[in-house]
């Protein structure tokens, strides 16, 4: 008798997921905001190339940097006019400026899946309890609220720093895609990542909730246990 070739389990309650849209969320730290392009245009531009920011924001990026705040604005306005795009912008609760952007892109709202993409952060935003809240915050909403299966993260395999990020968010990394992309005239392998909803509500929601805790940094905001040590 023949055996039946093995299958996946069964998912008999699934259905299709809302589309993964921007939407406003209020943060300890930061706030996530829907792109306004007029709003946003003039505090963007600064962080992104004003005094303090970062000079290999955009090495790779596959737009930018931009010679005039023109033709950064351009570049704004077809990321809000994408309908494949959920762009969130970081608001600093302090300040009220928005000092970075990120987006939800390459949605499959039939099989619950999604990647967190297009991420460049100011230097004010970077390495700092604002971007790892930032973080958590479209997470959250990607699993908690919209009821998604899968999160993916994915960068040029050379961009050491994103692939440390994406590792200690808690994604696993699934490997290289190689010559996945073309991105200003030059190859790019594309390293993958993920995590899935179990992983998320069982270690790694309960992680960022114990690491953003005030209890968690001194006096001078300095963390007293590492992100990795909560899971």
């Amino acid at each position: 008798m023949t055996s039946q070739p093995p299958l996946g389990p069964p998912l008999p309650d699934w259905t299709a997921r809302p589309r993964a849209e921007s939407v406003s969320i209020e943060g300890r730290y930061i706030n996530l905001a829907p792109l306004d392009v007029s709003r946003h245009i003039d505090d963007l531009f600064l962080a992104a190339q004003g005094e303090g920011s970062d000079p290999y924001l955009y090495t790779y990026l596959a737009q930018g940097p931009f010679e005039s705040k023109e033709g950064f604005r351009a570049w704004l306005e077809v990321s809000a006019a994408d309908p494949g795009l959920g762009v969130f912008v970081v608001i600093d609760r302090e300040t009220g400026r928005a000092i970075g952007s990120s987006s939800l892109m390459r949605m499959d709202p039939v099989n619950g899946v999604v990647e967190i993409g297009n991420i460049w952060y100011g230097g004010a935003l970077q390495r700092t309890t604002g971007s790892t809240e930032a973080f958590f915050l479209i997470a959250d909403y990607v699993f908690r609220s919209l009821g998604y299966r899968r999160f993916e993260w994915k960068c040029n395999a050379l961009h050491e720093r994103s692939r440390r990020a994406a590792l200690r968010f808690g994604f696993s990394f699934e490997g290289i895609f190689r010559q996945h992309m073309v991105v200003k005239g030059r190859n790019r392998d594309t390293a993958w990542f993920a995590m899935l909803d179990h992983e998320w509500e069982a270690t790694l929601r309960p992680a960022f909730i114990a690491w953003l805790d005030p209890s968690n940094f001194d006096s001078d905001g300095h963390q007293l246990n590492r992100l990795q040590a909560f899971r």
